[in-house]
C-alpha cells in the first residue's frame, strides 16, 4: 500500500467514524430494515440493503469495533479466544466425553467470526449445496447457482490464474497462500503418498471430488486480515442511510399479530425499542439466533412456558440440530533443524472415511504449535517446540441450544452432545489413522522429531484419546435450519415459518455443516438473503 492510499484510507476512516458517531447519537424510531448481528452474513445483508440510498438500514452489533491488533494480524487469531472479542460460551458437561465441558468461542466484534478466525476461504462442497437446495426445495441453493454467485459478485481473486472457478470482480479479496513454507510443499507430497490427489485450486474441482489436498485460499491483504465487515460494510460507513451501532445487545423481537415489528436492545445504558417497516434479520450465529427467537416467543411451546414467555409461534426445531466440525490435534516434535514455520495453515487435505458419503467428512490443517486439550496434554506432555495436524470431522451427532432463563443477559445452555452417535467414534478413528499417516510420511521426516500424540495406541486407548481430545472447530450450525419438515425453522427463502417479516441469515440455517471452514458459505447465505429481500432473486 503506497503513502497516498494510506492517506486516503485515513481520511475516509475519519469521515466515516464522524458520520457513524452522528448517526449513533440520533437513533431513529423506525428504519426500513434492522439487521441484528454484524458478523459474516449480517455484514453482507446490511451492506447489500444499504446500497440503495433510499433505504434506511440499522445494523446492530453487541461487540466492539474491529480496530484491535489481534483482529488485524491473522497470525494472532489464537489470542482472540477468551478475550472481549469472544462470546466465550461454555457447553454443558458431555457424558460421552467423560463429563468434559467444551469452550465454544464465537466472534463478538464487527465482522464476527471473520474477524477472529484463521482467515481460510473454503467454499463448501458441491454435495453440500445440492443438499441445501433439496431440503429447502429452492434451486437458489444449488451448487451451480452458488458457484456463479461466488464468481460474479463475491470473490475478488488476486492470483495469477483466475481459472474457470475464480471470480475477479467481487468484494472479498481472496488469494492463494503466499510464499508457502517448505513444510507446506512437503505436506502435499505426504498427502499424495497417502492417496490424496493434489489440486491447484482448493475451491475448484476439489470441491466436486471425493477429496484431495491443496494450498489454501485466504482473505488476507498484504499481512492484514480482511474481514467480511471490512469487505462489505466499511466502504459504506460514510453513508447517511446505514447506521452501525456497536455495544448494542439485542434482547428480543416484538410481534404485532405475528408480524415482526420492533427490536428491543440495550445501547449505552439505555433500553431502546426500534421499529422496522420492511423486515428484521437475525444474523447472530448458531447460538444467539435461537436464543433470541426463544426469548421472542418462537420455539417449543412447552420449553417457553417454563420461563413464562408468551408463545408467538410453536416451532420445536428452534435450538435443535446443533452440530459442528468436531476437532482434535495430533502432535509431533519439531525436527532438529527445520521447524515448520506455519503460524497459520497454508495447506489443507480433505477425505472420506466411508465410501458411501457424498462428500469428504474430514479435513486437516497443519499449524506450528501443540494443539492439544489439557486432558491429553497431562498424559502426553508436549513441549512448546511442537507442530500439529488439526483435524475436523462432520459428525452425525446433534446437540441443542436452550434457554437457561428468561433473562436476555444470561447465556443459553449449549449441549454440544459430541459422540452421541456411535458412528462418529468409528469415523474418528479412521480419520485419525489418515492424519497420522500424513504426519508420519517420509516427506515430512526433516521437519519431524518424535510423534508426541497419540502415537501407536490400542483401540481402547485411541478411543480414550479422542474422548479426552475432542473439541470444537468453531463452526456451529443447524439451530434454525432451513427446510419444509416439522423440525425446520426457516423456509428456502430464509423466512421464519409461521410469522411475517422475520428472516434469518447465518450458519444456524445450514441443514448440515459445509465441507471446510464456514466463512465463505456464510457470505453466500448473506448474498442470497439480500437478493431475496431486494427481489434480485425470486
Amino acid at each position: 500500500m503506497n503513502q497516498k492510499t494510506k492517506q486516503n484510507d485515513a481520511t475516509f476512516d475519519a469521515a466515516a467514524k464522524a458520520n457513524q458517531a452522528h448517526l449513533a447519537s440520533n437513533i431513529k424510531q423506525h428504519y426500513d430494515y434492522i439487521v441484528c448481528g454484524a458478523g459474516t452474513a449480517g455484514s453482507v445483508v446490511a451492506a447489500r440493503l444499504a446500497e440503495n440510498p433510499d433505504v434506511q438500514v440499522l445494523l446492530l452489533e453487541a461487540g466492539a469495533d474491529d480496530d484491535s491488533p489481534l483482529v488485524q494480524d491473522p497470525n494472532l487469531w489464537p489470542y482472540t479466544l477468551g478475550t472481549d472479542l469472544d462470546w466465550g460460551f461454555r457447553c454443558t458437561p458431555n457424558p460421552h466425553l467423560d463429563g468434559r465441558a467444551i469452550d465454544y468461542s464465537m466472534g463478538k466484534v464487527l465482522g464476527g467470526g471473520s474477524s477472529i478466525n484463521v482467515s481460510t476461504w473454503s467454499r463448501g462442497h458441491q454435495a453440500d449445496w445440492n443438499h441445501f437446495a433439496e431440503v429447502a426445495n429452492n434451486a437458489s441453493w444449488r451448487y451451480d447457482s452458488v458457484l456463479a454467485l461466488y464468481k460474479s459478485v463475491i470473490e475478488a481473486y488476486s492470483g495469477q490464474d483466475a481459472g474457470e472457478y475464480r471470480g475477479r470482480q467481487g468484494k472479498v479479496p481472496v488469494r492463494n497462500a503466499v510464499n508457502p513454507a517448505p513444510f507446506a510443499h512437503q505436506f502435499l507430497v505426504g498427502a499424495q503418498a497417502c492417496g490424496l490427489r493434489q489440486f491447484s485450486d482448493p475451491n475448484g474441482e476439489m470441491m466436486e471430488s471425493d477429496g484431495g489436498c491443496a494450498f489454501v485460499d485466504e482473505t488476507v491483504v498484504g499481512d492484514s486480515r480482511c474481514s467480511i465487515f471490512q469487505s462489505y460494510v466499511r466502504p459504506l460507513m460514510g453513508r447517511s442511510n446505514l447506521t452501525v451501532l456497536t455495544g448494542a445487545l439485542v434482547k428480543r423481537i416484538i410481534f404485532q399479530d405475528r408480524v415482526a415489528s420492533k427490536v428491543v436492545f440495550s445501547h449505552r445504558g439505555e433500553q431502546l425499542s426500534v421499529g422496522a417497516s420492511v423486515e428484521i434479520v437475525l444474523s447472530m450465529g448458531a447460538i444467539n439466533t435461537p436464543k433470541i427467537l426463544m426469548l421472542s416467543g418462537i420455539g417449543d411451546g412447552d420449553e417457553l412456558s417454563r420461563f413464562n414467555i408468551p408463545l408467538v409461534q410453536h416451532l420445536p426445531g428452534v435450538g435443535k440440530d446443533l452440530h459442528d466440525h468436531v476437532s482434535f490435534g495430533c502432535v509431533w516434535e519439531n525436527g532438529d533443524d527445520r521447524p515448520p514455520q506455519i503460524p497459520r495453515s497454508q495447506v489443507a487435505s480433505f477425505w472420506k472415511s466411508r465410501a458411501d458419503l457424498d462428500s469428504p467428512n474430514f479435513y486437516s490443517y497443519a499449524i506450528q504449535s501443540p494443539i492439544i486439550t489439557p486432558e491429553n496434554a497431562s498424559n502426553f506432555k508436549p513441549s512448546p517446540d511442537c507442530w500439529s495436524m488439526v483435524v475436523g470431522m462432520r459428525p452425525q451427532s446433534r446437540g441443542s441450544v436452550s434457554l437457561a432463563s428468561g433473562q436476555p443477559s444470561d447465556a443459553p445452555q449449549v449441549n454440544a452432545n459430541y459422540l452421541a452417535e456411535p458412528q462418529d467414534l468409528a469415523d474418528l478413528i479412521e480419520g485419525l489413522n489418515m492424519v497420522r499417516a500424513i504426519g508420519n510420511s517420509s516427506a515430512l521426516k526433516d521437519f519431524r522429531g518424535g510423534e508426541v500424540a497419540p502415537g501407536a495406541l490400542s483401540d481402547g486407548k485411541l478411543k480414550q484419546f479422542l474422548r479426552n481430545g475432542l473439541t470444537t472447530f468453531w463452526h456451529p450450525c443447524g439451530t434454525a435450519r432451513m427446510g419444509t419438515d416439522d423440525g425446520a425453522v426457516v423456509d428456502g427463502t430464509l423466512l421464519v415459518h409461521g410469522v411475517s417479516r422475520l428472516r434469518i441469515a447465518d450458519s444456524s440455517v445450514m441443514p448440515r455443516v459445509t465441507t471446510g471452514n464456514t466463512m465463505a458459505p456464510c457470505v453466500v447465505i448473506g448474498e442470497i438473503a439480500s437478493e431475496l429481500m431486494t427481489h434480485r432473486r425470486h
